[in-house]
């Protein structure tokens, strides 16, 4: 048996390197980046990352198609739900002031090899949200001159009819981006002033759009001869919800660059509230305007808002539209190319991705080598592809990391803080950071008392994930368990019961043809499930209010927020979710090939102590001093078991 316990220690052990969590250091503002975003910049990068070629592209095609004139209704509900999201991502944001966003919050609080597979995840969404843009950027430019760039390429430079690839190389678009990159490299200072320009010429537009559309609207638009509001009822405002959600992709730029802020803890809670309050009124109001200035099922999918102006005879209006509508998608693009680089510069600061994408340039203070060599990968996606597969593999990897961040506030909220500079986790200077080969030592018989009466406070004392006194008498049977460990499981059985719940709403009357008593007893025990989780990690202890932003009704609002998450990522396509598991598989050889044994974590874990020392009263009131000493790492040891030293008690 004892041989048997030998044999899986090395497993357990590497178990244990895939799911360790990140080190903090004491002082988190400090950083090799140069930290010059204020509130303001924050704000607009948040703007432009929300406000592209959605609110130009996405309103028509929702409307015509899914929602009619009640996809205002469908943008509300999409922004209140986006804003779940937002919350977590504020808070992550203010209390871990570093560059990595959802990677970062998933290594500080999940572990190791989740936070690598959502970078991973992210870097491709980043990707390929920022080819699609060039490429619908380039299309509308095209159009705007009676695809006069696309038929020159086909007839005079090259044709492709291969499958999966676009019919011709879009020139335009991976120039874009090229030059984009180089603004990109040359610094966050003129990032952010080239995404104030564009902003302003974008809201600027929008503005015009509200004021010139709200005149000549025609209320009757909207009436029964028309269709009436809701044409597709209920049914078809949720649909459209869906779609809509994904126009607020892109507020996590904020959190991206929270590591380059003046004062994070400030800026980035009000600069995603700012944002995301600017992006939803956008959407909602310019929506309302698009279907009062002509009849929902005459609008064109593809460029709704300059159509609408151009069918009411004013062609100049469309032709200011169409301008706005190439600002508005420059935003993004910039939005695109200033998170991805940040995001690899994260990950291979930690040791888990290749060390040359941590470099900073001592000019400009940005990752400069990161920038090109996913700016370049960035315009041959869109020189090579067409714009429906990009958008095909897009919002699953955003999903996931929305889901992981919801998890992890949960579980950062109910665990000890962490802010520790020593690799055991203790502060520096404290007793247990010192040298390990020595034991500790106290100057006089005082320090000894005095340490006894610190343990006994901290005993009495309720610590983040035990069980609350006011539920101990009713749930006994939690007090067995470590602080945290019953909210780990909870948040674990909550996910898998979300999963059930949502696959039952999503396949259960359709490809699983269940019948009516099975789908309401699924649906039951699931839901059932899913809300005794979110009670269980209630009835436990949180961390003490921090002078950060915090997400207000936790477990609730992730929980719920997890749920939506998961519902929206089972509606997907067969075919992106196998897309995406052969590029979960890559990211996998990345890791266990690099990332596990070059990591940070790796390197800094703690050396096995020699001697440890402690100090208990016994019943009779006498302090004792115990000296134990400690079995040395099996794999330090090189496979040599030794046999502990009996225990030396001094009175």
């Amino acid at each position: 048996m004892v041989s048997r316990l030998r044999n899986c220690a090395p497993l357990f052990r590497f178990c244990q390197k895939l799911n360790r969590v990140k080190t903090l250091q004491d002082d988190m503002m400090e950083t090799s980046l140069k930290r010059c975003l204020t509130t303001v910049d924050l704000a607009l990068l948040g703007v432009g990352g929300m406000v592209g070629s959605g609110l130009y592209v996405l309103t028509g095609t929702v409307a015509k198609q899914t929602a009619g004139p009640a996809v205002v209704i469908s943008f509300l509900i999409a922004g209140l739900a986006s804003l779940l999201a937002a919350f977590c991502y504020a808070e992550f944001g203010a209390r871990v002031p570093r560059t990595g966003s959802a990677y970062m919050f998933t290594y500080v609080s999940v572990g190791e090899i989740w936070a690598f597979l959502i970078g991973w995840n992210v870097i491709l969404e980043y990707m390929i949200g920022g080819a699609a843009v060039a490429r619908a950027w380039s299309g509308y430019l095209d159009s705007i001159f009676n695809h006069s760039i696309k038929n020159f390429t086909e007839t005079h430079i090259i044709q492709w009819n291969a499958p999966f690839i676009a019919h011709y190389p879009d020139l335009l678009a991976a120039g874009i981006l090229l030059v984009a990159t180089a603004f990109i490299s040359f610094g966050a200072k003129v990032s952010s002033w080239l995404n104030h320009l564009f902003s302003a010429i974008s809201l600027a537009i929008i503005l015009f759009i509200l004021i010139f559309g709200f005149i000549l609207a025609e209320p009757a638009n909207w009436s029964k001869a028309q269709g009436g509001f809701a044409p597709y009822g209920m049914s078809g405002i949720l649909a459209g919800t869906a779609t809509c959600f994904y126009a607020f992709v892109g507020f996590d730029v904020i959190s991206a660059s929270s590591e380059e802020a003046k004062n994070p803890q400030k800026a980035v809670p009000i600069a995603t509230a700012i944002s995301l309050a600017l992006a939803a009124s956008a959407y909602i109001l310019v929506s309302t305007v698009l279907t009062l200035i002509v009849p929902w099922h005459s609008l064109d999918p593809e460029s709704a808002l300059s159509d609408a102006f151009y069918r009411r005879g004013y062609s100049w209006a469309g032709f200011i539209v169409a301008i706005g509508s190439i600002c508005a998608m420059n935003t993004v693009l910039l939005s695109n190319l200033f998170s991805l680089p940040r995001i690899v510069y994260a990950m291979a600061e930690d040791g888990l991705f290749f060390k040359v994408f941590a470099r900073v340039n001592p000019v400009t203070k940005v990752p400069v080598i990161a920038i090109i060599v996913f700016g370049i990968l960035m315009a041959i996606l869109a020189l090579v592809f067409d714009l429906e597969a990009l958008v095909q593999f897009l919002s699953i990897g955003t999903l996931l990391a929305y889901t992981f961040v919801a998890a992890s506030v949960i579980v950062l909220r109910f665990q000890a803080q962490k802010t520790r500079s020593s690799p055991s986790g203790q502060p520096p200077g404290s007793p247990s950071a010192r040298e390990c080969d020595e034991p500790k030592e106290y100057e006089s018989f005082s320090d000894k008392l005095q340490l006894v009466e610190l343990q006994k406070k901290a005993k009495e004392r309720r610590e983040p994930g035990q069980l609350k006194a006011a539920f101990e008498p009713y749930l006994k049977f939690l007090t067995d368990f470590e602080p945290g460990e019953v909210v780990t499981i909870s948040v674990v059985a909550m996910m898998v019961c979300a999963i059930c719940l949502c696959a039952v709403l999503v396949f259960g009357n359709g490809q699983l043809h269940l019948p009516s008593w099975s789908f309401i007893l699924l649906t039951i025990l699931s839901a059932s499930g899913f809300l005794a989780s979110l009670f269980f990690i209630w009835v436990h202890e949180q961390q003490p209010n921090l002078k950060t932003f915090q997400v207000p009704l936790v477990p609730f609002i992730p929980g719920f927020s997890i749920l939506m998450n998961v519902f929206l990522m089972l509606k997907l396509s067969s075919m992106t979710w196998i897309r995406f598991s052969v590029w979960l598989v890559v990211g996998l050889l990345v890791y266990f090939g690099y990332g596990v044994w070059h990591s940070k974590e790796n390197l800094q874990e703690p050396k096995p102590c020699n001697v440890a020392a402690r100090y208990v009263v016994l019943p009779s009131g006498s302090l004792v001093e115990t000296v134990q000493a400690v079995q040395p790492d099996p794999q330090d040891a090189m496979g040599q078991v030794e046999t502990p030293e009996d225990n030396h008690e001094k009175r």
